[in-house]
């Protein structure tokens, strides 16, 4: 009998036959019931590519966790970037005009700010003061009156036009800054300092930019 079945089995098949008969075998659909479908190998597909990212990012410290951490990094510095450029960045410094609702005198904020300091409400003290410096340079067309100005670029333009005057006036703005939109108290140093800013603005002579 075990003469029989291996006199029975081809010692020698050559190659056409080997390979059709291959392929009959695979055409057989037990084996297209076994193979997984276009889901499964998708999925596997995608997987493998992750594995290889994952792989390739082998060196970074902290292996996926830190590959985690830098992309929420990244993430951050895009909403950062967006919040200063972007159109959140300009309605934040369009908010942060010195002026607002209707534009006074001079002499008008300066009243104003004395009557607040008189009841000791040194906030409202400070913000009238300085709107009194800023719209006294623009009486006197050291400054255009646009609306919209910071008070850091109102600083920074009529510091050009006084330069022995810049960095007081880059201080008077950032008090401002720091009480009307900062939250911060103000104090009677403060507006004392601004009072004093204002006159000495008043007094000093403009130099023409670039002489």
């Amino acid at each position: 009998m075990v003469t029989f079945l291996l006199t029975d089995v081809p010692v020698d098949i050559d190659r056409d036959p080997a390979r059709l008969r291959a392929i009959q075998e695979l055409s057989d659909p037990a084996y297209a019931a076994a193979r997984p479908g276009l889901l499964q190998q998708v999925a596997h597909w995608l997987g493998e590519k992750f594995s290889e990212l994952l792989n390739s990012l082998s060196g970074v410290p902290g292996g996926p966790l830190g590959l985690l951490l830098i992309i929420g990094l990244l993430i951050v510095l895009i909403v950062v970037v967006r919040l200063r450029v972007g159109k959140v960045g300009r309605a934040a410094q369009a908010a942060r005009q010195v002026f607002s609702g209707r534009r006074r005198s001079a002499d008008e904020y300066r009243k104003a700010a004395e009557q607040a300091a008189a009841q000791g409400q040194f906030a409202d003290a400070v913000r009238e003061r300085f709107r009194a410096i800023v719209r006294g340079l623009e009486e006197r067309a050291l400054l255009d009156s646009r609306s919209g100005r910071t008070a850091d670029e109102a600083a920074a333009e009529a510091g050009a036009l006084l330069p022995n005057l810049a960095a007081d006036l880059a201080a008077g703005a950032r008090q401002f800054d720091d009480v009307h939109y900062g939250g911060r108290a103000g104090t009677e140093a403060a507006y004392r300092a601004l009072t004093d800013l204002d006159n000495r603005v008043r007094r000093e002579r403009p130099v023409l930019v670039g002489a």
